[in-house]
């Protein structure tokens, strides 16, 4: 079993005013324990979740704080509890051919990527407060 995390999870996890903080602290508390068993996330989504935290939080630490979540600080004592999955030429290309296949769904292309992701390595859920993964990929929001 495996899953991939969202970038509102971890921006939800660190900031304590998102509205769906408590439900990124039990969701990403349960993946930590290995619920799950095995936890992906992208670099796309490193990019995004630090990007959004900056951007929706006003501050600097925040936005280290996700980075942090995400990679890891071994000075801190902040052990990595996910694996980061490039997105190589191959998955941009069918993230891309995803993003012209669900044009309803308005879709980000950074979700394009995290699909394809999860179709190519066959990871079981994503970890997302976004619904328009329904009905794509199996969404898991406790």
């Amino acid at each position: 079993m495996s899953i991939f995390i969202d970038t509102g999870v971890f921006v939800g996890y660190v900031n304590k005013k998102d509205r769906d903080h408590d439900i990124a602290v039990n969701l990403l508390e349960a993946i930590m324990r290995n619920r799950y068993r095995a936890a992906f996330t992208s670099d796309y989504i490193f990019d995004e979740a630090v990007t959004v935290a900056l951007y929706r939080t006003k501050d600097i630490r925040k936005a280290i704080d996700v980075g942090e979540l995400i990679i890891g600080n071994e000075e801190k004592g902040v052990d990595r509890f996910v694996n980061f999955l490039p997105v190589s030429k191959s998955i941009f290309n069918d993230a891309w051919g995803l993003f012209l296949k669900y044009p309803e769904k308005m879709l980000s292309f950074t979700d394009c990527t995290s699909i394809a992701l999860i179709k190519r390595r066959e990871i079981d859920y994503i970890a997302s407060f976004d619904k328009d993964f329904d009905g794509i990929v199996n969404r898991v929001r406790e």
